[in-house]
C-alpha cells in the first residue's frame, strides 16, 4: 500500500470502465485502498443476477421476472472483508459468481433493462451510504455517476484480458481452455458495446489507459498519480 499523500477525506467519486479482463475490479480494490476510499464492484452484482437465472431457473433474457428477483434477493456487500463481500441474502457468493457458467450469461443478464433499472438504482443508492468510493464497471462514468470528477476507462488486447481471466480462474481453483475464455470475452465484448441500455463505451471526457503491456502495479500507479493530483486542485472537491 502506498503512503504517498494525505488520505481523502471529502466526498468523492471515481469511476473505472472498461472490458471484460481489463483488469478493473483489481486495479479498483488497489486504488480505493491507497486512497483510503472504499471498492464498489458493480460487475459482482451483475454476476449475482445471472447466478440468480441459473439457480432459480430464469431465462437469461427474461427481464421481469428476473428483475424481481434481484430486487428480493436481499444482494448486499459486506464492508468489513478485503475486497467486500457480496451477499445474498446472507450467503457470500463472491467465489461462485467467477464461475464460468455465471461469465457465459452475464453479458445476456446485464442487457436487460429491468435488471439494469433495478441495479443502477442500487449502486446509486450504495453511493449515498458510502459516499467515498472508487467504482467499476461497464457504465459508471457514462450512465450511474456521469457528474463524477474522475473518470477512467481500461481497455487491453482480447488475448491479454483472456490470460488474466485465466490466471484469476486459476487462483480460484477452476482451470479452463483458453481458446474457451477467449471467445467468451469476445462475445462479452458484442453484446456489451451493442446493447441498447448502458452500453460499453468510453465516457466523454473519461482518461483512456491501454493495460496491455502494464502490470496491474503500473495502472495503479497511473491511476493514484492522476487522482492524487486531480484530489489536490479545488474544483475537484465535493
Amino acid at each position: 500500500m502506498s503512503s504517498a499523500g494525505p488520505r481523502v477525506s471529502h466526498r468523492i467519486i471515481i469511476t473505472i470502465d472498461g472490458p471484460a479482463g481489463s483488469g478493473k475490479s483489481t486495479v479498483a480494490h488497489r486504488l480505493a485502498e491507497r486512497l483510503g476510499l472504499e471498492f464498489l464492484d458493480t460487475g459482482a452484482m451483475y454476476r449475482a443476477a445471472a447466478l440468480l437465472a441459473i439457480e432459480r431457473g430464469i431465462d437469461s433474457e427474461d427481464g421481469p421476472n428476473l428483475a424481481e428477483a434481484v430486487r428480493k434477493a436481499g444482494l448486499q456487500f459486506d464492508w468489513t472483508a478485503d475486497p467486500p463481500r457480496l451477499l445474498m441474502k446472507g450467503r457470500d457468493v463472491s467465489r461462485r459468481i467467477r464461475d464460468m457458467d455465471v461469465s457465459s450469461i452475464v453479458s445476456i443478464v446485464a442487457a436487460l433493462s429491468e435488471v439494469r433499472a433495478v441495479l443502477v438504482g442500487e449502486q446509486r443508492r450504495l453511493a449515498d451510504e458510502h459516499p467515498r468510493l472508487v467504482t467499476e464497471g461497464r457504465d459508471q462514468g457514462s450512465v450511474v455517476f456521469p457528474d463524477a470528477p474522475l473518470r477512467f476507462f481500461l481497455d487491453a488486447d482480447a488475448a491479454v484480458r483472456a490470460k488474466r481471466r485465466i490466471a484469476q480462474l486459476a487462483e480460484l481453483g477452476t482451470h479452463v481452455e483458453e481458446a474457451l475464455v477467449i471467445n467468451d470475452i469476445k462475445e462479452r465484448d458484442r453484446i456489451d458495446s451493442t446493447r441498447a441500455d448502458g452500453p460499453l463505451t468510453r465516457p466523454k471526457g473519461a482518461i483512456e489507459i491501454d493495460t496491455s503491456d502494464l502490470s496491474i502495479e503500473q495502472v495503479v500507479g497511473r491511476l493514484e498519480s492522476i487522482a492524487r493530483q486531480k484530489l489536490a486542485s479545488a474544483e475537484f472537491k465535493a
